[in-house]
């Protein structure tokens, strides 16, 4: 079959089975907003689709406009952005904002080389703005596009010495015709049907001209890279509380692990080797706290404290009580602070107090 033949099948399948999802446009006659295909596409790096809904659907809400990200405050899109990780997404994305709606006049660039000269936005973000955006014919190969090319047209081996012949099959297989529609398409196919295991072939609109399916072999293509075990890091978290209610927060470097963000005093885990943020009477909990980074699993010792009224500590902030939201902070944070609050209640303060 023709690959213009292989891109019309595919599209009347996603005419039919396409996902919906809040920031695609499923009318023809209307063009998608550059903002929302941005900011969906930032928020997806790393992240399936069912995660990024609701974030999606509240920033929309909170900031309608790239000019309304632009000028929010950083501290209100980090608390927002809390829960989906890679931190280093949320600075990019409140800098990529102001370029584009201060210097740019609100309006993303079409040209792929100055959407890649924009903070956080690389090869694979700037071919799916173009592509959907402006329905530009460009390539857009995720996880999910790479295991289909890879089927479609048996390419064996590890990923990294495939990538530049997949990336060649899935630009040849790129249509003039509807090309963000077909960009979607293929990415929902990657994601619905030929999933990296048990794919779905009997559903598949390509199964008569897949090579994998052919030979029996999709099940194992692309070859999976070998496992090696991830390291294991140690800390310490210190969660404290001045009798006035306040907590003691600090904000963590912007570069590095959870960079930016607000969270409990620590140690250890992130390369930054330092004692307690103040003297005090540090309870140790029984139970530790257990996470898991990309590249290191960590298990984190929380210890507790109690600080008198007036307390204050050079290298941290006190947040007032009813200022305090415990789910503004990156997971890792909440774990440490679900820890603590049974330690908590036994010396006399309760759940709703924070």
């Amino acid at each position: 079959m023709r690959e213009e033949s292989l891109s019309d099948v595919l599209l009347g399948w996603y005419d039919r089975n396409g996902r919906e999802l809040p920031w695609r446009v499923r009318d023809p006659d209307a063009m998608p907003d550059p903002y929302r295909v941005w900011l969906s596409e930032i928020m997806l790096q790393q992240t399936v689709a069912a995660t990024v809904r609701p974030y999606f659907e509240r920033f929309i809400k909170l900031w309608p406009t790239i000019r309304d990200l632009a000028s929010a405050d950083d501290d209100r899109v980090m608390s927002e952005w809390a829960g989906l990780g890679y931190y280093a997404r949320a600075r990019r994305l409140l800098e990529c904002a102001r370029v584009v709606a201060f210097e740019m006049e609100g309006r993303f660039p079409r040209d792929r080389a100055a959407l890649e000269s924009l903070p956080g936005i690389g090869s694979y973000t700037a071919a799916a703005i173009r592509a959907i955006a402006f329905d530009e014919p460009a390539a857009v190969v995720d996880g999910n596009v790479k295991r289909v090319m890879a089927r479609m047209h048996l390419i064996q081996g590890e990923p990294a010495s495939t990538a530049k012949l997949v990336s060649e099959r899935a630009t040849a297989m790129t249509p003039r015709q509807r090309p963000g529609d077909y960009a979607q398409a293929i990415m929902d196919l990657g994601a619905t049907v030929c999933r990296p295991r048990n794919p779905r072939c009997d559903s598949c609109p390509w199964e008569a001209s897949c090579l994998a399916r052919q030979e029996g072999v999709q099940d194992r293509i692309p070859e999976r890279r070998r496992r090696t075990g991830k390291p294991l890091r140690t800390g310490t978290a210190y969660v404290a509380r001045r009798d006035d209610g306040a907590w003691l927060l600090e904000r963590r470097p912007d570069g590095g692990l959870l960079g930016g963000t607000l969270g409990w005093p620590s140690s250890g885990w992130d390369g930054r080797r330092r004692g307690p943020p103040c003297s005090a009477d540090w309870r140790s909990l029984d139970d530790e706290v257990r996470h898991v980074f990309t590249h290191f699993d960590l298990r984190m010792e929380v210890k507790v404290a109690r600080l008198p009224d007036g307390a204050s500590v050079p290298d941290g902030m006190f947040i007032r009580s009813e200022l305090f939201d415990p789910e503004s902070l990156p997971s890792l944070m909440r774990k440490a602070y679900a820890a603590a609050l049974p330690f908590l209640r036994r010396n006399g303060e309760t759940a709703a107090e924070g």
